[in-house]
């Protein structure tokens, strides 16, 4: 499955990493456009330049990790596209010029269903995306989330309670499922 994510879902670090681990346990390919990066950049930047020097790091990084991840829609077709939002449109571009098969984004609005129905696409949440994934693949989105658990709990020096960090990152129905009905430790 092909999986294109929009700036609102790679900038929050716990989503993102969660995202991505969960991509990089195989359950699904990451799909993103320069212009996607570019916006993650500049709204970390807000944060003053050492906001924007780490963004650029990560970007980096995910870049060489996903090489393929980056999608260049063809000339004109950013012109034939209509959202609620113009701004949102280079993101319906990237995720057909890279055959995806959903967008994931929190901005539901500005996603119509039929729109991008017409085009062959869904959208998800990411929330409702991941409970998705651990219903069929338990493991791996576990796994995943216990790397970016382990992780937030050594980058800030305390415990974090798994569903309080799951709530802060928007996660709220993940953390919930992989705490309610598993045996796994998350520390």
């Amino acid at each position: 499955m092909k999986v294109c994510l929009d700036t609102c879902v790679l900038y929050p670090t716990v989503m993102r990493e969660v995202l991505l681990g969960v991509a990089a346990q195989g359950l699904y390919e990451p799909l993103w456009s320069e212009r996607i990066l570019g916006e993650w950049s500049r709204a970390a930047a807000k944060l003053g330049p050492a906001g924007q020097v780490q963004a650029d790091a990560e970007i980096a990084m995910v870049s060489a990790r996903w090489p393929r991840a980056v999608v260049s829609p063809a000339a004109g077709l950013l012109d034939r596209l209509w959202l609620p939002d113009a701004n949102d449109v280079h993101v319906l571009a990237a995720a057909i010029a890279g055959h995806a098969d959903v967008i994931i984004t929190v901005n539901a609005k500005d996603f119509p269903r039929n729109i991008l129905a017409e085009e062959g696409l869904s959208r998800a949440d990411p929330d409702a995306f991941l409970v998705g994934l651990h219903a069929s693949a338990p493991d791996a989105v576990a796994q995943a989330v216990s790397k970016v658990h382990a992780e937030a709990n050594r980058l800030s020096d305390a415990q974090w309670d798994l569903r309080k960090l799951m709530k802060k990152a928007r996660l709220p129905r993940l953390g919930k499922a992989l705490q309610s009905g598993s045996d796994y430790s998350y520390e």
